[in-house]
Formats: C-alpha cells, sequence, structure tokens
C-alpha cells in the first residue's frame, strides 16, 4: 500500500491518501463512508498500529477498483507533500553504509578508510524536510560544494528499545525514498549536523510503502540523476550494516517511537567522490528514486541572500 500526504487545492488542509494507480483515495473520507473513524494524518496512522491498517485495507479490499463518491481524487490534481511534513524528532541518518562510498569519501572527504565497526550515526533537523517537487535551497554564501545521496527510509511504526535484529524488522511501519543534501564544506570539526541539517536538505516521498509490500529492504535498486546524468546506481545489498542491524544498534541507547525515520546511508557516486569534483547549483535537477516505491524530483535554487550576492 503506497500512502501520502497530499493537498488539493492551494489552500486546502494537508491530507492522508492512498495512493492507487491514477487515483489518490483519502483515508479519513473513505472511513467515514463505511461509517468508521480513520486519522486524516500520516502520524495519526502510523500512532494506530497494525489495526488502523487492518482496518484499511479491509475497506479499499472491499470498495476494489471504484472508491465511494467523494473520498477518491485524481492524482494529476493533488500535490504531493513529505508523507510526514512534519517529522516529531530528527531524522537518524547513517554515514559510510556502503563499502564503495567508504573508499571514495577517505579519498575526498578525510573520513578514515577502514569499514565501519558500528554504524556510523549523525541526524537532520524536521525544519530539514521538503516534499515532491519542491526547491532545494543553495546559498552560496554558506555552500560552494552542495551534494548528493539517495536514500532508502525506514519509517518505525512501533516502539523500540534494545531490540534484537530478528525482531527489528516488525517495529517497521514503511519505506520511502530521502536524499540526503550535504553541503560538503561545512563540516564542524567532524561534526555533520549543520552539513547535512540546513533548511531543504532532507526532500522525503513520494509516497510511504507500508512494510507487508516490502518484505525485504535489501533487495532494492536504488538509483540518481542529475540533470537527466545518472551519478549513483547501487542495490540495498550492498548496505555494510542492514535496515535491522541499524534498527537493533540504534535502540540500544535511543528509544525508536513510531514515525521516527532512519536514512539508511548512499551508495558511492557522489559529487565530492568524482575526479574532478561535482556540485549541484542553481538551475539543476536531482532525481532519485528506490525500487518498488518511487521516485523524487527537485529543482536546485538560489536562495543567496541579496547582501551576500
Amino acid at each position: 500500500m503506497k500512502l501520502v500526504t497530499y493537498r488539493h487545492g492551494i489552500e486546502a488542509a494537508a491530507r492522508l491518501g492512498v495512493w492507487q494507480d491514477d487515483l489518490v483515495i483519502d483515508v479519513a473520507d473513505l472511513a467515514e463512508a463505511h461509517g468508521e473513524m480513520l486519522p486524516s494524518t500520516m502520524l495519526g496512522l502510523i500512532d494506530l498500529g497494525r489495526p488502523g491498517l487492518t482496518v484499511l485495507r479491509e475497506m479499499l479490499a472491499e470498495v476494489g477498483e471504484t472508491p465511494p463518491a467523494g473520498t477518491a481524487t485524481a492524482f494529476a490534481n493533488v500535490t504531493l507533500l513529505a508523507p510526514i511534513p512534519r517529522p516529531r524528532k530528527n531524522i537518524f541518518g547513517i554515514g559510510l553504509n556502503y563499502t564503495a562510498h567508504v573508499m571514495e569519501s577517505a579519498k575526498s572527504l578525510d573520513t578514515n578508510d577502514a569499514l565501519p565497526k558500528e554504524p556510523v550515526v549523525f541526524s537532520k533537523p524536521p525544519t530539514a524536510v521538503i516534499g515532491p517537487d519542491q526547491p532545494i535551497l543553495h546559498d552560496s554564501s554558506m555552500t560552494q560544494q552542495l551534494d548528493w545521496e539517495v536514500e532508502l527510509a525506514a519509517i518505525i511504526g512501533t516502539r523500540a528499545t534494545r531490540v534484537s535484529r530478528a525482531e527489528a524488522l516488525r517495529h517497521v511501519f514503511g519505506y520511502s525514498v530521502m536524499i540526503d543534501v550535504s553541503a560538503r564544506d561545512n563540516r564542524r570539526a567532524g561534526q555533520w549536523i549543520f552539513s547535512k541539517g540546513m533548511d531543504s536538505y532532507a526532500p522525503f516521498g513520494p509516497c510511504i510503502v507500508t512494510a507487508d509490500d516490502i518484505p525485504d529492504p535489501q533487495v532494492l535498486d536504488l538509483w540518481l540523476t542529475v540533470n537527466g546524468v545518472e551519478k549513483q546506481r547501487s542495490n540495498t545489498a550492498k548496505m555494510l550494516f542492514k535496515v535491522d542491524e541499524l534498527i537493533a544498534d540504534l535502540s540500544k541507547g535511543i528509544t525508536l517511537e513510531p514515525g521516527d525515520i532512519i536514512a539508511t546511508g548512499t551508495p558511492e557516486g557522489v559529487g565530492a567522490g568524482r575526479d574532478p569534483q561535482e556540485w549541484m547549483w542553481p538551475g539543476d535537477v536531482v532525481e532519485a528514486c528506490v525500487e518498488g516505491i518511487g521516485s523524487l524530483r527537485h529543482p536546485v535554487v538560489n536562495s543567496t541572500p541579496k547582501a551576500a550576492r
């Protein structure tokens, strides 16, 4: 099931929908048509846990290809937002989680060339999140090295504290796509949050695919293009630390809660690792895709304050 947060009309409120082919079915309206109640937000549905998803699936199975009148909108007529427009907590980012990316980073970013023995963790604040087609902001007074990273994002569905690898995936609500935008020249004494956490540096979407439709997150192709030219292509099988390992490791010391997001790392092909190095500039268009989920497309726009130009 593909779940989206969408808006129908410029001033309309954000709503929770199910994306089916060329339609978006409004979850709360569908429930009302069945004499039931379901939330109108993604976090509200996540908070209901498996019972909420079960009710929704049963309703969708009952209506089939003909949703009740007034419950569906043509996909072409909606605007997709980030699936969780405002996460409750910082996004958990994972660095150096593909072998080839470790190697390219050691050559160009002064990181260690030894494979990490434990996941490398950083974070992005909720204010970094943008939805599909929204602009990535390029402030030339802040960075001359704006880089791209395509990543699989895992969204937590149930509270996880000190869970084992064997039980970790049971805590996943679903999966999405994230672009880990990074200002490489803003790393501060090895601290990455400012480099990776500025406004618009977490493009997220276009949907969340529920975990039942992706039983194995380690078999997915992922790729990224800039201006239509492929820069990254790999498969999540090549992660050093798999999704279940990441959840088990994080939950040793940090309780993972419903709605938490883990961006699971990027493969090789980032701009910093190229010879010569390449960066994103205003006018560029970056597109990222994860198999079975969908793609994100974002223009890069100039946000440099006039006084700094």
